[in-house]
Order: structure tokens, then sequence, then C-alpha cells
């Protein structure tokens, strides 16, 4: 299996890219993609001993990724009350260290897991296993040393090679077998990345040779074998340049995208690093007023933003739609003040609301 992967890397690699090889090359990724997937299939069935796992908790879960000692553990000590053993040398983190931190009335489950290295997407040092606990996370902190911000490259490659793709939308496309009438293709936008000839040799390559392929977005070989695949993941992230106290200038890293330079082990407040992950996670804090009362600011129910009032009353308890009448919501969500809405409204960070039912 792995020479197999081996020589259509290589095949690829070698392979000019152009309108003439356009479906070939699309074809051996295909290829590439789906002995990966049994690959990967094959090490979970075998892998013996101890493996990793936790409980999700809170409201969302945030991993920490990155390289061996690169500072994950002294982070989720100062941002939580969990307690990970700290020391200079690699591979001090030997488990998945849960730890709780509390922002804005929000409860964020953060996983400290054990160093990755390279090759880990390939099985290298459990990492396939250590990889698996991102993929239910709702956001990727990858940390890396200052003085190797490109290692960021290195980290988001392992993550892409267990199915994790970083700040990435899921593709608009669909694809609905059938048993006879060959591949036909609906395309509501221009195509210029892929053609039906490639489209038939990636689903060829599936076993599909008949199919209902509709793309609504330019889509590439790689996301359209995501579709097929199937079984994909996409998760917003954040890169931290951790040690910032060794280098005079924060400001003069170039990364090629946005991160945040700390150090974790002298930095007096973490409030930018929070503020950071509270934005990255969407959530939206919903206040709730009895009627005739005053709203409860305490405790707000926590949701995902684009969440409507419907999500509102299944949150609060299952029976509340069945009898919902009406909302009346105070906040940046209506026009007016005191708004009465129906179910399909879509709420905003900090809306108080009060929910009328049937008599």
């Amino acid at each position: 299996m792995k020479d197999k992967i081996k020589a259509i890397e290589e095949e690829i690699t070698n392979t000019a890219y152009n309108k003439a090889t356009q479906h070939h090359i699309g074809k051996l990724k295909a290829k590439l993609a789906r002995l990966r997937d049994e690959a990967e299939k094959r090490a979970s069935g075998k892998a013996g001993g101890v493996g990793f796992s936790v409980k999700r908790s809170g409201h969302a879960t945030v991993a920490l990724v990155g390289f061996p000692s690169v500072g994950k553990s002294t982070l989720l000590n100062r941002l939580t009350n969990a307690s990970s053993e700290v020391a200079s040398y690699d591979f001090t983190t030997l488990d998945v260290i849960p730890g709780m931190m509390e922002y804005k009335g929000v409860k964020v489950q953060i996983l400290d897991l054990p160093g990755i290295i390279p090759g880990a997407s390939r099985g290298k040092g459990r990492g396939r296993e250590v990889l698996s606990i991102v993929r239910n996370a709702d956001l990727v902190l990858i940390i890396s040393d200052i003085r190797k911000p490109r290692d960021y490259d290195s980290m988001k490659k392992e993550l892409y090679g267990v199915g994790i793709r970083l700040d990435e939308r899921p593709p608009k496309a669909y694809v609905r077998k059938k048993s006879v009438g060959g591949v036909t293709l609906t395309a509501t936008v221009p195509l210029k990345k892929i053609d039906l000839e490639t489209i038939r040799a990636i689903l060829n390559t599936y076993g599909v040779h008949n199919a209902d392929v509709v793309l609504h977005e330019d889509i590439t070989e790689d996301r359209f074998i995501d579709v097929i695949a199937g079984n994909r993941v996409y998760t917003p992230s954040l890169l931290v340049l951790n040690k910032a106290d060794l280098v005079k200038d924060r400001g003069g890293i170039d990364v090629g995208r946005e991160y945040l330079a700390i150090s974790a082990d002298k930095d007096a407040s973490f409030d930018g690093l929070k503020e950071r992950m509270f934005k990255k996670l969407d959530m939206i804090r919903i206040y709730l007023k009895p009627q005739g009362g005053e709203p409860d600011l305490e405790e707000p129910l926590i949701m995902r933003k684009g969440s409507n009032v419907g999500d509102l009353c299944d949150a609060i308890h299952k029976d509340v739609r069945a009898k919902f009448k009406y909302a009346i919501i105070l906040g940046d969500s209506v026009k007016h003040q005191s708004q009465r809405k129906g179910l399909s409204h879509i709420l905003k960070d900090k809306d108080i609301v009060t929910i009328i039912k049937e008599k």
C-alpha cells in the first residue's frame, strides 16, 4: 500500500499540469485519496494499545496542535485551570490533557495534544490517533515557535492528510448516484478548473459510473474528490506564534497569513488571544427574558452564529417550538426594539428574547 501511494505521489509530481493532462492528474489524485483512506482504515483496525479519547465538555472544543516543545502545555495552563506537565524537552505531553476556559459566558474546552512530528498523517509517532482528536474540534489552534513560523505549512499538510480542511468551506457540489444513465453535469457557474471528462475519471476511480453532478462553484479536482470521499471536516484555525519574547520585532514575521504573537510563559494577559478564539468560534450569547420580568443577564444561552428563533426554542426545551406563538426581541438583530419575530428570524450576539407561547 505504501509503495503504491509513493508511486502515485511521484507520478503526480512529475506530470506537467495542462489541459491535456488534467483528467489524468485528476484520476491520479482520486486514486491517491482513496488509497490513503483505505490505509487509514487498515491502520485503525490494526491499532493496538491504548488510544486517545476525551469526553466533550462546555460549549465548544479547541485543539492545541503543534510540533513538540512549542509551548502548548504552558499555554493550556495559562488559559485554563488544567495541570499539564511542562518541561524544556520534547514529548512531555504523552496524553490528551483537557482544560476549561471561561470567556464572556462561554465555556471552552481546550485540549493539549501530544506533539505532532513530520509524517504524523501517515501514522508516525501515533500521529493518526492524535489527529483523530482534532477532527472533532470546533477550532484548531496551531502553536508554532516564532523562530520557525513556516512550521505552520508543515502542520497544515499533516492535518490535510487526515481529511481536515482548515479555514475552508464545504464545497458547493452534490453527487447523486443512480443505476443507469451515465454521468450528467449541471453547473450554475462557469467552469474553468474542471471539466466533465475529469469528473468522469474521478468518479470512475471511486467505482461510480452513473451519477447526477451539480456544481454551484468552479471546483478544483481536490475539492471534488473531497465531495466523493465524504469524510472531510472543515474547521476554522488560528495561528499562534509562541516564544515571542525571543525576537525583537514581533510584527516582522512573514507567515503568509494572519497570526497572533505571544509569550506563553511571560505575557501577563491573554485577553487578545481569548477574544480571537471567541470570534473564530462564531458563538453568540442569547439572554432570555420572561414575559413581564427582567432578563437573565448572568447565564446566557450559548448558540452558534446563524441560529434562529426556532433553534433557540429547541435549546430551551423540546416542547417550546410546538407551543410557539411569537418572540419579542431586543438587540442588534431587529430594526426596532421589542419587535415581534417568528421562528425563522436570525439572532445576533447579546439579543434579549422573550418567547410567547400559545395558551
